[in-house]
């Protein structure tokens, strides 16, 4: 079993990558735990992800953004940060800068299915690549002119490049001896649909009260009733997580309107509650001889500034235009120079981003009266200084 390019991992980012280099005749061999049928129908998640404008463009290239039908893509006008109490957001608006949306708000199980629908035809109708269902990868090495996977089923598949793209805790890039830093926050997410009383204007909302810290992603309206729908998202420690995830349906549409101080009136369910941990992570390295890593196993971003899933389209872009231009001159994909420069520029694009972001995990959820206040005056500050919000809006929309 001898290929060009092994992807392990057909999530979004694999799947993407795929699609990306399906020009180029290399034989690409896309390995993933789940059945075809899971990831051609996926089931929802709960997640809604944040696009920015340059995303958008990089799935419609890809042929993505075609196949995710329009009452599928939620427009995010404006962004608001709370701190506390305070009733004066920090705002973001898309038309400061000229603009009619800041990105789209999609759910996550839509871009998965465009995803694997995209990556199926990517050469005429054809797969991008050989798919290696209900399979895992037991042990990967890396030898100077080849890199070798063995799979749970007893398969051996060989390739001039393995690409890691199985998710922020990556087995393969462990496998390789590749270490990484773990933050973990000690908290978890609980995140849901649910319809409410009063508009969201598509509005996101980052809301840092004292003991929790609050997100509603504005959906598109209910399809059946008409009314006002987002996505929420609740970050508590786990076992306060834990307990709300189990309130009747009735106590928690109670819970979650008094946890948002009433503001959008009352609050409804829709679908179930998912939960899932908060733990950042920044390898030592994402890239090696033969070597890559992509999507989450490149940088696993804490969700408060929604740019995950953007980073992974970030590294799948950057990364694929270097080995096109590798296929153009019929080099060697495993070449460790074009990797390399992958490896700084992913770096470059996401480190400051990163370090920030923890930053302001740790100052907007620290409950001590001086960073209570350190951080109120930084949201006034910032709401005081248009250039500054002027600033956010473009980046998001550029």
């Amino acid at each position: 079993m001898n290929y060009d390019i092994l992807v392990v991992g057909a999530g979004p980012a694999g799947l993407a990558f795929a699609t990306a280099l399906a020009s180029t005749g290399w034989r690409i061999a896309l390995i993933d735990p789940l059945r075809e049928a899971e990831l051609q129908d996926p089931p929802e998640d709960g997640r809604e992800i944040a696009l920015t404008q340059q995303s958008v463009r990089t799935l419609q290239h890809l042929g993505l953004w075609a196949r995710i039908a329009p009452e599928h893509r939620a427009p995010l006008r404006r962004a608001c940060i709370f701190d506390g109490p305070d009733p004066q957001p920090l705002v973001v608006d898309a038309r400061s800068c000229g603009a009619n949306e800041l990105g789209f708000l999609v759910s996550n199980h839509h871009i998965r299915r465009a995803a694997f629908a995209a990556c199926a035809s990517a050469r005429g109708g054809q797969p991008a690549g050989d798919f290696y269902f209900e399979d895992r990868v037991v042990q990967a090495q890396v030898e100077p002119d080849v890199a070798q996977l063995t799979l749970a089923s007893g398969r051996q598949l060989q390739g001039r490049l393995l690409i890691a793209a199985d998710s922020r805790f990556s087995p393969t890039r462990r496998m390789l001896g590749i270490a990484a830093t773990h933050r973990d926050f000690g908290r978890s997410m609980l995140v849901c649909a649910m319809t409410h009383e009063r508009d969201h204007a598509q509005s996101a909302w980052e809301w840092f009260d004292h003991g929790q810290t609050l997100a509603l992603l504005p959906m598109n309206p209910d399809p059946e009733t008409g009314r006002p729908r987002a996505s929420v998202v609740i970050t508590l420690p786990a076992a306060d997580i834990e307990a709300l995830c189990h309130e009747t349906s009735e106590a928690f549409n109670q819970a979650v309107a008094a946890r948002f101080a009433h503001r959008l009136g009352a609050m409804q369910l829709q679908g179930q509650r998912h939960v899932y941990p908060l733990v950042a992570v920044w390898p030592e390295r994402i890239a090696a001889p033969r070597f890559a890593c992509i999507g989450d196993a490149a940088v696993g971003m804490h969700p408060v500034t929604a740019h995950g899933f953007n980073f992974g389209l970030l590294g799948v872009s950057t990364l694929a235009s270097r080995l096109r231009r590798a296929a153009a001159q019929q080099a060697d994909p495993g070449a460790f120079e074009p990797l390399a420069a992958y490896e700084r520029r992913h770096r470059r694009d996401t480190r400051s981003l990163y370090l920030t972001t923890q930053a302001i995990v740790g100052l907007y959820t620290d409950e001590r009266p001086a960073a209570r206040t350190l951080r109120r005056l930084a949201l006034r500050a910032a709401a005081a200084f248009p250039p500054f919000q002027h600033r956010i809006a473009r980046a998001l929309t550029a």
